[in-house]
């Protein structure tokens, strides 16, 4: 089986002039050596094809796979994550990981609650924010937590995201509306434990695959996994495997979640504790 590795390294984009904030999301090389030599392990022959724009260009020439390994994440759009597998559905090869439709919705943190909020799955309060006016009269209880609605990596979080009064709620939502040109979620400051999940498989055969508990060490910005913590958190940030009451009953929430939202082969969820240490 020829299999294709789509994949958005980092250091090229760099090397075209984009930033660090823009570029976060993106690969090291050492981790597509890792997926590569691991593929090849198992017998596969692999073809490095890179980004949709080599994407686009290999398929125009002809290229063909019997798979492609996805982990693009995209650089317009909220339906950024969506681009290749879109593409590779219009040539009809397969590919691995969610399609597009679900990568779309689970960009989008608003719509993304939405759904698992009318599943039953525990979400803190929530609106969406396109612009300042939608904050009057808002009637969720401080404090409160804003970020962008549709990016990672912890972009657009850092210290100032915990918002304890309507002052701090305009200023940061303001700033935020300007910076990434997109709606800001705002919703219920969660102050308990922090998990990713991750989990294997797809429908009812879909299992996690091992709890993790993100720590704060001293040094890091306080009370928020923010972006600045997660690109230093080699010095900021303890990540411990963990199995205890909390970190199952996180792992039973994430798999309703992943599950109701239509994920497929592998993902990751995370789940942040509330006062009574519900996972939500």
């Amino acid at each position: 089986m020829r299999i294709g590795l789509c994949y958005d390294l980092r250091d090229e984009y760099l090397a075209l002039g984009y930033g660090e904030e823009e570029t976060a999301e993106f690969d090291a090389a050492v981790t597509i050596d890792s997926i590569d030599e691991a593929l090849r392990s198992l017998g596969f022959d692999t073809d490095r094809v890179g980004n949709i724009f080599s994407l686009v260009e290999r398929l125009a020439g002809g290229g063909r796979w019997d798979l492609v390994f996805n982990i693009t994440e995209g650089l317009r759009g909220i339906g950024r994550e969506a681009q290749v597998p879109a593409l590779l559905d219009a040539y009809g090869i397969p590919y691995t990981f969610s399609d597009p439709l679900v990568l779309s919705l689970c960009l989008h943190k608003g719509l993304t609650k939405r759904v698992v909020r009318d599943m039953g799955v525990p979400t803190p309060d929530f609106l969406v924010a396109e612009r300042l006016s939608d904050l009057e009269n808002h009637g969720l209880p401080y404090p409160l937590f804003a970020k962008p609605v549709a990016e990672g990596t912890g972009k657009g979080v850092d210290p100032s995201s915990k918002i304890g009064s309507e002052t701090e709620l305009f200023r940061v939502c303001g700033e935020l509306l300007k910076r990434y040109a997109q709606p800001v979620l705002v919703e219920t400051y969660l102050p308990g434990r922090e998990f990713t999940v991750g989990i294997l498989g797809t429908g009812a055969d879909a299992r996690s695959a091992g709890v993790m508990e993100i720590i704060l060490l001293d040094g890091a910005e306080p009370e928020v996994y923010s972006y600045m913590n997660k690109e230093l958190c080699e010095s900021r940030v303890r990540y411990v495997l963990v199995d205890d009451e909390s970190s199952r009953k996180a792992a039973e929430t994430a798999l309703r979640a992943y599950r109701g939202l239509g994920c497929r082969d592998a993902g990751r969820v995370d789940i942040r504790c509330d006062n009574d240490g519900r996972p939500c």
